[in-house]
């Protein structure tokens, strides 16, 4: 085979005027263009006017080429473009580093064309372009690779062939499951997503078992209330199997917490009545009354086993329609927090003797703390063991101590009412108490039926229709705002905005935040209604509260709420655009897009407010909440900024997003931020560790312990800032909080937002501003807890397994209590002389004794051992050495004594190596990075219908024959007219804060002059 050195005689061929010439040129070029690039170069131009000679037989030959040439000359747009005018000649199979990059060049050109067409006005996509994707995704296909042919046909955007690589492949239910997760995950466009899980459900109908709990999940992000109700319809009347699936699906969606679209599949449910299908029976028999006994007898069967299929079914139902409207799952989660509470109460009276009585920023810290510890286990124990501690609160520490409660004894929503009833308002606008208490309990009433307030919505709105009272409008505002979440009630709205127009500032705060908490999500109208009012009012307090209220209206609404957020960050008032940023981070929470990231980066280095820029770095831990990896990452450089405000929004970024991970990227982040040189850096960067480290031990994170002890230190200086010793108060009780037995989370485990958590963390943020808003972070705190329930939703006894270490997830050891120090007398110094001189008057004194004692010689050696002994030890302490040293001898003896023993010890720890498993019983913690050690073991009477083994799992029951044997389990007592016990509410009422009326006259005194 002749190998060519050069192509120049090919080049002159070109120069021909027979066509065939040409055609023998081109066909060699072609083969040689990966040698001899550089010499074709030279004469591209001739080449490009073969190409351009529509008449020229061999042009998309030339195109060819053309194409290599610019290829390799680093031109890969001309490139692209001669390949596209090769046609066919292009061979997409070839496996060649010239057509890969091509091809990937291809790709990303068609997918940028078809993310930015918008309708009608849309430039058209050359179809030879569109044939090469094609092309590829056949191929794709043909290989078996459908992964990368879905992969590519969500990126750009063709469902018909996303459609096509499902159905091929062998595995469809795996695709289905691979399509979703990538359509949560990489699809940026909300309206592709929706199309996107359209088709996965009508996928999942077209299957002979389709998988429920992934389609009603898909039901949910399309907010279909109707088929997933009647999805659960069908289950209910079908086998117990299928009754499982139908709760478990209901337990799954209500973990997304999305309060109206619940309430809206629970509404569509049918009525089930008792007996619904018994007439007919009774009808029948009668007719046959007069027949033969036998068919009279088959009917009453009949009608008898109809009967109990609607009992079973009216039952069903009522079980179903309770896990929908919460009841039953916060009576489970209730009782999980309530036996499980592992509170350490010694670290809250730490802090309360660690912090100065007249301090009022860390003494209310310190009620925060208490109430964030115990978040949902109904335990007031701190609170009623030091009433006189408490009563010092005043005013809007008042305010807030009887807020606290409602965190507390959040879920008791049987009895949260009268829980509260000793403090609230009675007939009319005020009971004659405290306006601060008796807010303080209708934001308590909100916080202890958040989410879940069908039953307190109208005594809230009754109570904010009778008062005139600013500081009650506050409270009910926020209860209202809290209890009615997500629901868009008209009524409501129309008398919160009344109380906006009133104009006053305390108020008027309340009612900001309360109208975008009530519509949050809805994109409504009434988003230009606040707009135009907060351009109005004078009082930055109303605006902030509004621009907070515009934000959570846009809640997960993506790419159509732009025009509002561009309308909000180029307004002149520093405080819209402060609204701006949240409204970013809420629009596109947890979606990592990129546009998002892009813009609020751009307002964290460029805005002339230090709030908006704190805002706006703050904000993207909202949207990469679903990729905490990522956030340490991008705001690295923040995080050392010379702005503190701009460390400030790193730091709380970092703890938003990678809460309960315990990542290393964060805590290396966090670490300097701890003892920056600013008080609220330190304050948010303490806050922001201790929700990093929820729940993380120190045998898994070794930093741990050093961050508690430091936590300890900060409390415990009295030198140290206020701020950052708030920020140390708060930061217990993050890490503690629900007595040990919760972690902040913003997604559910199955993909989904939760509203209320991400709501809950975007109005916490604003404790910056408002102290009493601190509470709101305990919206967003999720059990960890796996609790196993039967078809008759108890708690049955069964163990799982841990394959992990028992120390890597278990709980923080308590606190030791301080050590007493004991003032030991120290010896007095004897002199050499006088130490001699009572030597030797003790010696004359024992002989003289000795002497006196020789007749008696029966007991001569009794009393003569006495005496030696009583000499010895005589002239042992004469010889004036420290006590320490005979102590010491005495614990070397000791220690010699017990040298076996301790080396026994030894000897046995090195036999009984540390468990790698540990043997868990229903109901058991089990926080969320333990949850893949999970399993059920073999043998095990009972399996989960869902595969993750985490949260509500529904069970089942492998031998049904057998007697069942239910958990008993400790539930927080009701309240009662002797009151409590074990920490539960009592009747008695808590006294919150000091008397507002005079003090009592002084007890009658006869003065004496």
């Amino acid at each position: 085979m002749t190998v060519a050195s050069t192509a120049s005689g090919l080049l002159a061929m070109l120069q021909e005027q027979q066509p065939q010439l040409k055609k023998y040129a081109l066909h060699n070029l072609n083969s040689l263009a990966d040698s001899f690039w550089h010499e074709i170069s030279a004469s591209i131009s001739t080449i490009e006017s073969f190409y351009e000679d529509e008449y020229f037989e061999q042009r998309e030959l030339a195109a060819l080429v053309a194409s290599k040439v610019f290829y390799y000359l680093g031109e890969h747009n001309d490139s692209l473009t001669y390949a596209l005018g090769a046609n066919s000649l292009f061979d997409v199979l070839e496996d060649s580093d010239y057509v890969r990059t091509l091809v990937a060049k291809c790709l990303d050109h068609y997918i940028a064309l078809r993310k930015t067409r918008e309708g009608e006005g849309a430039t058209a996509i050359d179809p030879r372009l569109v044939a090469i994707v094609e092309r590829m995704l056949d191929k794709c296909m043909q290989d078996r690779k459908y992964q990368q042919a879905i992969g590519m046909a969500l990126d750009s955007q063709r469902l018909d062939k996303l459609q096509e690589a499902i159905r091929k492949s062998e595995n469809v239910p795996g695709m289905l499951a691979y399509c979703f997760r990538l359509a949560r995950t990489h699809v940026d466009k909300r309206e592709f997503r929706q199309e996107v899980l359209r088709l996965i459900v009508n996928q999942h109908q077209g299957l002979h078992s389709p998988d429920y709990l992934t389609v009603c999940q898909c039901l949910m992000f399309l907010n279909d209330p109707q088929t997933v109700a009647n999805i659960l319809d069908k289950l209910i009347k079908g086998d117990k199997i299928e009754a499982l699936l139908a709760y478990q699906i209901a337990f799954d969606l209500f973990e997304n917490e999305n309060q109206l679209f619940l309430l809206n599949v629970r509404d569509r449910l049918p009525e089930a009545r008792a007996g619904s299908s018994s007439g007919g029976g009774e009808n029948t028999e009668t007719t046959e009354q007069n027949g033969m006994m036998d068919v009279s007898t088959s009917a009453e069967a009949a009608t008898n086993v109809e009967d109990s299929q609607d009992n079973i079914y009216v039952d069903r139902m009522g079980k179903l329609k309770g896990i929908l409207s919460g009841e039953t799952p916060i009576h489970l989660t209730l009782q999980f927090l309530y036996s499980r509470n592992k509170s350490d109460l010694l670290i809250l009276k730490t802090i309360k003797h660690s912090v100065e009585t007249r301090n009022s920023v860390c003494h209310s810290a310190t009620i925060y703390s208490n109430a964030l510890m115990h978040a949902g286990t109904t335990v007031d124990t701190f609170l009623r063991d030091n009433l006189d501690w408490l009563s010092r609160a005043t005013n809007w520490a008042k305010f807030s101590a009887t807020a606290g409660l409602g965190v507390i004894h959040r879920g008791h929503l049987q009895q949260g009412r009268s829980l509260m009833a000793p403090y609230l308002p009675q007939d009319g606008g005020t009971g004659g108490g405290s306006p601060y208490s008796e807010g303080g309990a209708l934001y308590a009433l909100g916080l202890i039926h958040a989410n879940h307030g069908e039953g307190i919505k109208s005594f809230l709105l009754e109570s904010l229709r009778k008062t005139n009272n600013e500081v009650i409008q506050h409270g009910a505002c926020l209860g209202l705002g809290l209890a009615a979440l997500g629901t868009a009630d008209d009524e409501i709205y129309e008398d919160i905005k009344h109380v906006l127009y009133t104009d006053s500032a305390i108020a008027g705060e309340a009612a900001g935040i309360a109208m975008g908490l009530l519509m949050v999500g809805s994109a409504s109208d009434k988003a230009g209604e606040m707009l135009t009012y907060a351009h109005d009012t004078q009082h930055e307090k109303i605006i902030r509260g509004l621009a907070l209220g515009i934000a959570l209206v846009v809640y997960g609404r993506e790419e159509e709420a732009d025009t509002l957020i561009e309308q909000m960050t180029r307004d002149q008032d520093p405080i819209l655009r402060y609204g701006g940023m949240y409204a970013l981070a809420l629009a596109y929470r947890g979606t990592s897009n990129n546009s998002a990231i892009r813009r609020l980066l751009h307002f964290a280095v460029s805005d002339v407010s230090d709030d908006v820029r704190r805002a706006a770095v703050l904000a993207l831990g909202f949207v990469l909440c679903s990729d905490p990896t990522q956030t340490p990452k991008i705001v690295s450089l923040l995080s050392e900024s010379y702005n503190a405000h701009v460390r400030y929004g790193a730091a709380m970024a970092v703890g938003i997003s990678c809460a309960g991970t315990a990542s290393s990227e964060a805590i290396s982040l966090l670490e300097p931020l701890t003892s920056d040189a600013v008080d609220f850096v330190r304050q948010g960067a303490l806050m922001a560790m201790a929700m990093v480290l929820m729940q993380a031990t120190e045998a898994r994170e070794p930093h741990v312990a050093v961050f508690r002890r430091q936590l300890d230190k900060i409390v415990s200086d009295k030198h140290e800032d206020t701020m950052s010793k708030m920020g140390a108060i708060l930061a217990y009780g993050i890490l503690d909080a629900g007595g040990r037995n919760v972690t902040i989370s913003l997604q559910s485990r199955t993909g989904h937002d939760r509203v209320m958590a991400v709501v809950g963390m975007a109005v916490f943020t604003q404790f910056w501003y408002w102290y009493p808003l601190t509470y709101f972070v305990s919206l967003s705190f999720a059990p960890t807890a796996f609790i196993g329930l039967n078809h008759e939703l108890r708690m049955p006894k069964f163990d799982i397994i841990s394959d992990a270490k028992p120390a890597l997830f278990a709980y923080p050891a308590p606190t030791a209590p301080p050590s007493v120090n004991v003032n030991i007398k120290l010896p007095t110094a004897v002199l050499s002389t006088s130490g001699r001189s009572k030597s030797k008057a003790k010696k004359d004194t024992d002989a003289k004794t000795k002497a006196e004692k020789q007749p008696d010689t029966s007991s001569q050696m009794d009393v003569g051992s006495s005496t030696g002994a009583t000499a010895a030890t005589s002239e042992a302490a004469s010889t004036a050495e420290p006590p320490e040293e005979s102590s010491s001898g005495k614990e070397a003896a000791k220690d010699g004594s017990e040298a076996m023993e301790v080396d026994s010890a030894v000897e046995k720890k090195a036999v009984n190596p540390e468990a790698t498993s540990e043997v868990l019983s229903n109901p058991a913690r089990v926080i969320p990075l333990q949850e893949k050690y999970v399993r059920f073991p073999e043998g095990c009477r009972y399996a989960p219908v869902k595969r993750t083994p985490a949260g509500f799992v529904m069970l089942r029951d492998l031998e049904p024959s057998e007697p069942v044997e239910l958990v008993s389990t400790d539930s927080p007592a009701s309240p009662a007219p002797a009151g409590g016990a074990n920490g539960a509410p009592a009747a008695a009422p808590i006294p919150m804060g000091g008397v507002d009326l005079e003090p009592a006259p002084p007890e009658p005194f006869v003065y004496v002059p």
